[in-house]
């Protein structure tokens, strides 16, 4: 008779062991309690755990937890970690979880530790000593930034699985392709100066005004001849999100940074669109040699393209009632991909709570999710 608590037991548990993924060291959270938290509950269930080590991640870890013999079956994965919350901004503490409005409140309620704890109470009364395949369930490290635990576990092999489904807040409808990410940061260094007399110096803004007029024909080259009419936005976009150059009025500019993100759509690599930057940008660091550079922000993030009219994507539509679509933001899925399997991006609440203040699941997504895994596990491990 399984010992574990009951789901709201587990959602609280979850979300009041913080586990906050940042690239700044201050801000940075470990996501150890929340994998001890899930080795404990599926260990008691019966499953095998391991939970390796991810490298270049602050010691983070993984948690494969697998049950059932034999080959193929399904994954169910999903991520550890939460984006950074806005101090001052949340009704309530974001690691307490409170109940109002026929909502759960709290940091990873919807996005996304709380899909574990509809995995575990979806298993609660399934026969898993019938399982003719195996069930794995992948708990990853740092999705919010790197993405590093998923990449680790893809390129590990550890499983091959027919089927996989990654529990991020879709509104239960199953996604099946989804856009990349790129985030890339130029600076320009010119030569400060008195603006008296510009000649003496180089002024980093007005080179980077060039750079920027390049930068949007890229844009509009990337428009013009890329295109996928599946998504709501077409074609890649180039978003410049920050610019800061100079310090005051009278003096040359010296240094002027501009970040800028794209969006790529399935099939476009991001080492080409890195070179496409540069080459865009070839011309200008000729006539300046030596003041503009490139660099990744922080590591990008691969596009996803399954299938919808593939075995796996048409069943899910018909056990979840949801038409399958395509998203403009980012996933694992490219990563989980490379394991062979089927993949799709599925999970209970709406995207556009994520990364929210007051972040919340309603109530109502609970007892059909349950159900959705329990015949989503049905028909991969057991039929």
């Amino acid at each position: 008779m399984s010992t574990l608590p009951d789901l709201k037991s587990c959602f609280t548990q979850l979300i009041a062991a913080p586990s906050v993924s940042a690239l700044e060291a201050e801000h940075d959270m470990s996501n150890h309690a929340v994998i001890n938290l899930l080795q404990n509950w599926f260990s008691e269930l019966g499953f095998e755990c391991e939970t390796p080590t991810v490298e270049d991640s602050r010691n983070k870890q993984n948690l494969i937890a697998r049950i059932g013999s034999g080959s193929g079956g399904l994954l169910l994965a999903g991520h550890t970690d939460t984006v950074p919350f806005d101090e001052g901004r949340w009704s309530q503490s974001p690691f307490e979880m409170v109940e109002k409005d026929n909502r759960w409140y709290g940091l990873g309620t919807c996005d996304m530790k709380g899909f574990f704890a509809l995995v575990l109470e979806a298993l609660k009364d399934m026969p898993l000593d019938q399982f003719k395949r195996p069930l794995t369930i992948f708990a990853s490290a740092d999705e919010e930034t790197t993405m590093s635990g998923a990449k680790a576990f893809a390129d590990s092999k550890v499983v091959a699985p027919d089927y996989a489904v990654i529990g991020e807040p879709t509104s239960l409808k199953p996604v099946y392709m989804h856009k990349g990410h790129l985030a890339q940061g130029i600076r320009v260094i010119g030569r400060s100066g008195h603006s008296s007399d510009p000649a003496r110096g180089l002024n980093a803004i007005e080179v980077m005004h060039k750079v920027i007029s390049q930068l949007m024909k890229l844009k509009q080259h990337l428009s013009e001849n890329y295109r996928e009419d599946a998504f709501t936005v077409p074609y890649p976009t180039m978003n410049f999100g920050h610019i800061h150059g100079g310090d005051a009025a009278n003096r040359i500019c010296g240094c002027c940074d501009l970040h800028l993100d794209i969006r790529p759509l399935p099939g476009m690599e991001l080492a080409d669109l890195e070179l496409m930057v540069l080459n865009y940008l070839s011309d200008i660091s000729k006539e300046y040699p030596g003041s503009i550079s490139v660099s990744t922000l922080y590591p990008g993030a691969e596009s996803f393209a399954g299938k919808a009219d593939n075995p796996w994507t048409k069943l899910v539509a018909e056990l979840s009632g949801n038409e399958a679509e395509v998203v403009n933001y980012s996933t694992e899925a490219p990563y989980i991909n490379k394991l062979g399997c089927q993949t799709l991006v599925l999970g209970p609440g709406s995207i556009n709570q994520a990364h929210q203040p007051d972040e919340f699941i309603d109530l109502e997504y609970l007892t059909p999710t349950v159900e959705l895994i329990k015949k989503m596990i049905f028909h991969a491990c057991i039929k």
